[in-house]
């Protein structure tokens, strides 16, 4: 498994982890105010982040590339920014809103990223094409 693939599963784990204790923290308190932080922690976290570790193990290639790495920095320095501040946000700290705007934008740029990657063609797919036209 390319190392990339498991440096996602790993950030995935992690996210899971906090997504749960945020989720253990509103279920015991009764208050339920930063239920989107929560969703935010598990879905661009760790449902996201294991996405994008599983297309990476099924296209190794691609998980190569230093775009994949710059990918991977610029989306997990999104969530790890939007998280945190998001959660505070929500529990009633309103200063915190540009640091989640400025982080939704990371975010979305390592969701580009990833695009791009997706998008892109190996030089097998090339050579392949190539050699079937031939």
């Amino acid at each position: 498994m390319p190392k990339l693939s498991q440096w996602y599963f790993k950030t995935a784990i992690v996210f899971l982890m906090l997504g749960i204790l945020v989720g253990l923290q509103m279920s015991i308190s009764g208050v339920h105010n930063v239920t989107g932080a929560h969703a935010h922690a598990n879905l661009l976290g760790w449902v996201t982040m294991a996405l994008f570790g599983g297309y990476f193990a099924l296209n190794p290639a691609k998980a190569e590339g230093r775009l994949a790495q710059i990918q991977y920095w610029v989306y997990t320095t999104g969530v790890v920014i939007m998280a945190p501040s998001l959660y505070l946000m929500l529990m009633g700290n309103p200063a915190f809103e540009p640091l989640v705007a400025i982080s939704s934008f990371i975010v979305l740029a390592g969701v580009l990223l990833f695009a791009v990657i997706v998008f892109a063609r190996t030089e097998t797919e090339v050579r392949a094409e190539r050699s079937a036209a031939i």
